[in-house]
């Protein structure tokens, strides 16, 4: 199998250090002929990526986190370029997904026993995304934590925790030709089940049944954010009374918030915001 590894020398916590000398030792080398990029840039990895297309690569490897899965993933959809990933990051959501190792070692013996699947790939105002993305508290955050110096989970934790003041807004929402208006803390996207280290906002969404998990965190007082959080942490976020979940194919959002985040990629988007699902599109290596 032909194999590209897009290696991001900066995700997460620097797990990734010896990442070079760990696959010359462990990959099954009768199974991959394989050699190794780093990215120097954002969006470095979708050109890499879209390089190992043109290249006839069988597989590309994304070493690093959710941002570096994406931005690969970004070139790879529709292509028959498999996408598969060892986890880096601070989140690593979608490696987790799929019970990728937390441990780069197993990770990387792991994938010597991989297989292809093919999964549903979404998208925002045309901007495509295939984990976990949304609108409201979520992409505030995601816009903080973008610009600080200190990455992991407990930094993401600290500034979730200084920013509970952060209000509900109103959103209007069009689905199946229903239309209603909601106030929500958040409305997140779910192609796969969790934001990262296993806090899953979406605990039975499917990658490839076709519709989009639209988690809707309606307005509650403070006094309940951590029986919240704890439902999330423990993968009970569908049974909390101020969740709704809608499993749709297709959602459409008139709001006066414009900021919304994609696999954890902050982006700024016209209203009305059309969130859909694309089936099968995107060929992945996992467990």
């Amino acid at each position: 199998m032909k194999t590209k590894f897009i290696i991001n020398p900066i995700a997460g916590t620097g797990k990734q250090i010896d990442i070079t000398n760990q696959i010359k030792r462990l990959i099954d080398k009768n199974k991959f002929n394989f050699d190794l990029d780093f990215t120097q840039r954002p969006n470095h990895a979708t050109e890499l990526s879209e390089l190992a297309i043109k290249e006839n690569y069988d597989l590309v490897v994304a070493i690093g986190g959710d941002g570096t899965v994406s931005e690969c993933a970004k070139a790879l959809i529709g292509s028959e370029t498999a996408l598969s990933v060892i986890p880096c990051g601070s989140g690593n959501g979608f490696a987790y997904h799929f019970k990728i190792n937390r441990k780069i070692e197993d990770a990387i013996v792991q994938l010597n026993n991989h297989q292809i699947k093919y999964i549903d790939s979404c998208s925002v105002n045309h901007f495509p995304f295939i984990n976990v993305s949304g609108i409201g508290f979520d992409a505030h955050i995601a816009s903080l934590f973008a610009s600080t110096e200190k990455r992991g989970f407990l930094s993401y934790i600290k500034l979730t925790l200084r920013e509970l003041s952060y209000k509900a807004r109103e959103y209007e929402i069009q689905y199946n030709d229903i239309y209603r208006k909601t106030r929500a803390f958040a409305i997140v996207f779910a192609n796969a089940s969790q934001y990262g280290n296993d806090a899953r906002i979406a605990p039975n969404a499917i990658t490839n049944d076709g519709l989009i998990d639209f988690v809707i965190v309606k307005k509650f007082p403070n006094w309940k954010i951590p029986f919240f959080v704890l439902d999330v942490l423990r993968g009970r976020t569908h049974l909390n009374k101020n969740v709704e979940i809608l499993k749709l194919k297709e959602l459409n959002i008139k709001t006066d918030n414009n900021t919304v985040h994609l696999d954890g990629e902050v982006k700024k988007v016209n209203s009305p915001i059309n969130i859909k699902i694309s089936e099968k599109k995107l060929k992945i290596f996992v467990p």
